[in-house]
């Protein structure tokens, strides 16, 4: 068994896609999947020509609006390898959701549009791979559009994402004049071709030198090859794996998503160099993935999944030993045991039943309401696994029932939507009033939504001009128990019964917390983790 679980583990990719939003990430993603051969034909996320939604994007809302706003979870094999992809929301306002997969992930591959280069959310994704030193490539898309200079973008993302870069394929040209790209690993020239929907492959082995690449390309754009691999050769270091998966070094590709071009070449660098299955931090001790007993934790949770169904499914991230279906495991912060008659896999919305897992996969479990996000399952050991991180609501709206009749179905709606984590509910004790805290507007568009949709209760948002929700805690219960009583219309409780101080401004939270000095404030939900 020991051996089985190191080849296998060995075999395993796990890895999510990130970008900001509209760099082509979600396209990208079909693409993988099209040459993976997981799907026959790709459907482009905006295309009016193509009417087929992305396969990743299976909510409703994802379809109208052509975004993404859950992370999906797609498989596939290639090469002898098990390629387990995690494809994340752009959207700023779903960054807790990205954040939380980038926690289940062993490596990234980061979308770049060669038209805008680094934005924003670019950034704060990549500080996020930055401080846990994840393995990045980076796909520089849309080549087919006139973008900015290679070397410029290039520059732009030493500077702006503290990375080493070193590119591994290489343009001829670009928009209206765009002719392939060069490997400079393989000496090979992939020739580009509009294509959208099916798998292609033109190629031509070819060194620089060779008069072949002038007929080919024409002289300008051969010279111009010639000219920038001088340039590269001598500037950038040549690619070091080490460097690379030490999150020091990031390789670069270049292509055109929506044009199947340039992803093969992707596909194939990554399955060559991307980490395996790596150990994992919990608060006893670090977990490697070729230890002979089970480990895993709950980074995610997803309700109706299949909106007939009203299923609820965790998304556990296999660290270590075999997930064997239908095993007894142990649920550490319940202390109990719990077992999976039918855990499984995903493409998307569709699934098909596991016998067993192994490090690196993800599996699906239905979830009666036993699973937090960062909940770990054992083999009876006690551990915690950690860093998934959580953070304070930042905007914060009433939750209104517009039709009493359905109130069981708004209860139900909005405690299922908020375990899923883009959201924290709160209730206030004086008129038992629920509502909402998210870190950006969109989440309530979303959730306004899928109540009606998915759970046939319709509800309005009033908006509340809080600007901080602090957990509190004190050593001394007494003193605890009197500052709720004083501030009683400042005080909230969270789903798991935690008191939280509502602040409306930050001076407000920073006079309470020096007149309550036995009071601790607590900016982020962490501190339940480790309590």
């Amino acid at each position: 068994m020991q051996t089985n679980i190191q080849a296998e583990t060995a075999r395993r990719r796990t890895f999510a896609i990130i970008s900001h939003p509209d760099a082509g990430k979600t396209t990208l993603t079909e693409k993988l999947l099209l040459f993976g051969g997981a799907i026959q034909t790709a459907g482009a996320v905006k295309s009016n020509k193509i009417k087929k939604s992305a396969t990743s994007d299976f909510m409703e809302i994802e379809k109208q609006r052509g975004i993404s706003v859950a992370t999906s979870v797609m498989t596939f094999e290639y090469d002898n390898l098990k390629i387990n992809i995690l494809d994340t929301p752009g959207h700023k306002d779903f960054a807790e959701d990205t954040y939380r997969t980038l926690t289940a992930v062993d490596s990234v591959i980061l979308v770049i549009d060669c038209v805008k280069g680094v934005e924003e959310q670019t950034e704060r994704l990549m500080e996020v791979c930055r401080m846990r030193d994840t393995p990045v490539i980076i796909f520089i898309n849309k080549l087919d559009r006139e973008g900015r200079n290679p070397f410029d973008l290039l520059d732009e993302l030493e500077e702006k994402l503290n990375i080493r870069v070193r590119p591994m394929t290489w343009p001829v040209n670009m928009g209206s004049e765009f002719k392939g790209v060069y490997s400079l690993i393989e000496k090979k020239l992939y020739f580009f071709k509009v294509n959208k929907t099916k798998v292609e492959d033109d190629v031509l082995p070819i060194e620089l030198e060779d008069s072949l690449l002038d007929q080919k390309v024409g002289d300008r754009d051969a010279a111009q090859l010639r000219e920038d691999v001088e340039l590269i050769e001598g500037v950038y270091d040549t690619f070091d794996r080490q460097a690379y998966l030490d999150g020091k070094l990031a390789p670069v590709f270049f292509g055109s998503a929506v044009n199947n071009f340039g992803v093969k070449e992707l596909l194939e660098g990554f399955c060559d160099i991307s980490p395996e299955p790596i150990a994992r931090p919990t608060d006893k001790r670090e977990v490697l993935p070729e230890e002979k007993n089970f480990s895993g934790f709950v980074f995610k949770i997803h309700a109706n999944l299949d909106p007939r169904h009203r299923d609820r499914i965790a998304f556990l991230r296999i660290c270590s030993g075999v997930f064997e279906r239908g095993k007894f495991y142990h649920h550490t912060r319940l202390d109990k045991n719990v077992r999976f008659a039918s855990p499984f896999s995903f493409m998307a919305d569709s699934k098909s039943v596991v016998e067993e897992g192994f490090p690196g996969d993800v599996v699906g479990l239905y979830d009666t309401g036993t699973f937090k996000i960062g909940d770990t399952l054992t083999e009876g050991e006690e551990l915690q696994f950690q860093g998934i991180p959580s953070f304070s609501p930042e905007i914060f709206k009433e939750l209104v029932n517009l039709d009493p009749m359905k109130s069981k179905q708004l209860d139900k709606g909005i405690q299922q939507l908020t375990d899923e984590g883009v959201a924290q509910l709160f209730t206030l004790e004086l008129g038992n009033r629920k509502f909402v805290g998210t870190v950006g507007e969109l989440q309530f568009e979303v959730i306004q939504y899928r109540l009606e949709n998915e759970y046939g209760a319709k509800c309005r948002w009033v908006p509340l001009n809080y600007t901080k929700a602090c957990w509190i805690t004190a050593e001394n219960p007494v003193k605890l128990a009197e500052f709720i009583r004083l501030k009683g219309n400042q005080i909230a409780y969270d789903k798991d019964q935690n008191p939280v101080f509502l602040a409306e401004s930050d001076w407000m939270l920073r006079m309470n917390q020096q007149n309550n000095p036995d009071i601790q404030f607590h900016l982020t939900s962490e501190f339940k983790v480790t309590a």
